[in-house]
C-alpha cells in the first residue's frame, strides 16, 4: 500500500477561487467530461499545481498569462519534472484561449485521442 502523501488542497481551492478568465472559460469545455475524459482543476502534483489535469490520461494542461514570460526557467524545470513523472504537457497561452478557443479545444481533443489510440494499442488479429 502506497503511503499517504498530503495535498495542499487549500492552496488548490484558492486557485480554482481566483481563476483567470481563460481558466475559467476553458473550463466550460473541459468539465463534465465533455471531451470523453475526466479533467480536474488546480490540483496539487508533486511540488506544483496543474492548471488541468486528466489523471486517466497522465495529461496536463497549462495556460499561461503574462508572468510565465518571466518565468521561463520555472516553467522548464516544472515541464521536465512532469515529463520524468509520466505526465504529458500542453500548455496554450490565455491570449489563445480568449481568441482561438476552438482551435484550444480541438487540439485537446486530439491529443485526448492519440494518448487513447497508444493506450489501446495496435489493433489485434484474433
Amino acid at each position: 500500500m502506497r503511503p499517504f502523501l498530503p495535498r495542499n488542497t487549500v492552496r488548490a481551492r484558492q486557485l480554482r477561487n481566483e481563476a483567470t478568465p481563460a481558466e475559467r472559460l476553458l473550463w466550460r469545455y473541459l468539465s463534465r467530461s465533455q471531451l470523453g475524459v475526466k479533467f480536474s482543476r488546480q490540483m496539487p502534483v508533486g511540488p506544483y499545481f496543474a492548471d488541468f489535469l486528466c489523471r486517466e490520461l497522465a495529461l496536463v494542461v497549462e495556460l499561461d498569462g503574462w508572468s510565465h514570460q518571466v518565468r521561463v526557467e520555472y516553467d522548464a524545470a516544472r515541464n521536465r519534472w512532469m515529463a520524468a513523472h509520466g505526465l504529458r504537457v500542453m500548455r496554450f497561452s490565455n491570449e489563445a484561449v480568449m481568441r482561438e478557443l476552438e482551435g484550444v479545444v480541438t487540439a485537446i481533443r486530439e491529443e485526448v485521442a492519440v494518448i487513447r489510440r497508444r493506450q489501446d494499442g495496435p489493433p489485434r488479429c484474433d
